[in-house]
């Protein structure tokens, strides 16, 4: 009988002991998931900002790829969607100072928002969850140029780059001539093709109207190597 009542006392303290550990133990795993709660489209803007000045001062983090390919092979969780030009001077990961698994990257000529490109955005909006969405232009632009040059291209497929550009050019000579007008259209162009996703994604303009997905308009500059932010047009009250 004694042992009995030995054994009860103790596993109503055990019980005891439980129930006040539980919710001290429910509070450290509600603040872990918290401390890894998904970054805002604002936060995700200013690590791409602060990698983008680690490259103008030539300060890029090194980094151990080898382990972090390794990590990556499960699953990829990219912060942002970034649609650029193709041009080789113009390489997202290097300056914003990215590495794998940090950026989804989405490069056509003249950062035209086609339905390949579109696609690809929607991707990443849809399953992949990247809450900004970057539309990168940058200076001396190859394509902005053959726009305004009002040349005919050599072939259809590049005849269909220029046709997504001309909007742009059409806009920038209504203000801008002479050596002004490809660096306006340049920045129109930035503009249109963040117009033109708009429009053509359901998915992406949802996302965006939800305040699932930010977009954010920029532009690469050579020279310098930075990135600036480009402000809205006057007038623009969209």
């Amino acid at each position: 009988m004694t042992r009995i009542l030995c054994l009860s006392l103790m596993l109503s303290l055990a019980s005891v002991t439980v129930a006040q550990t539980a919710p001290a133990v429910q509070a450290q795993h509600s603040s872990h998931a918290a401390s890894h709660a998904a970054p805002s489209a604002a936060e995700v803007w200013q690590s791409l900002m602060a990698g983008n000045q680690r490259f103008v001062a030539g300060k890029s983090q090194a980094r151990d790829l080898v382990s972090l390919r390794r990590k990556l092979v499960s699953g990829q969780s990219p912060k942002a969607i970034i649609l650029s030009c193709s041009d080789s001077r113009v390489g997202p990961e290097l300056i914003f100072d990215q590495s794998l698994g940090d950026i989804f990257v989405v490069r056509t000529a003249g950062n035209v928002a086609d339905k390949v490109a579109l696609g690809s955005m929607e991707y990443a909006v849809e399953h992949l969850h990247s809450p900004l969405l970057v539309v990168l232009g940058h200076q001396k632009c190859g394509a902005v140029n053959a726009a305004c040059s009002g040349e005919k291209m050599p072939s259809q497929n590049l005849d269909a780059i220029v046709e997504k550009i001309n909007p742009a050019v059409v806009q920038a000579k209504s203000y801008a001539h002479g050596d002004d007008l490809v660096e306006s259209a340049i920045k129109e162009n930035v503009r249109q093709s963040a117009k033109d996703i708009l429009a053509n994604s359901a998915i992406i303009r949802d996302a965006v109207n939800s305040g699932k997905v930010t977009v954010i308009e920029a532009e690469y500059e050579l020279e310098t190597g930075r990135v600036e932010q480009l402000q809205a047009p006057a007038g623009d009250h969209n």
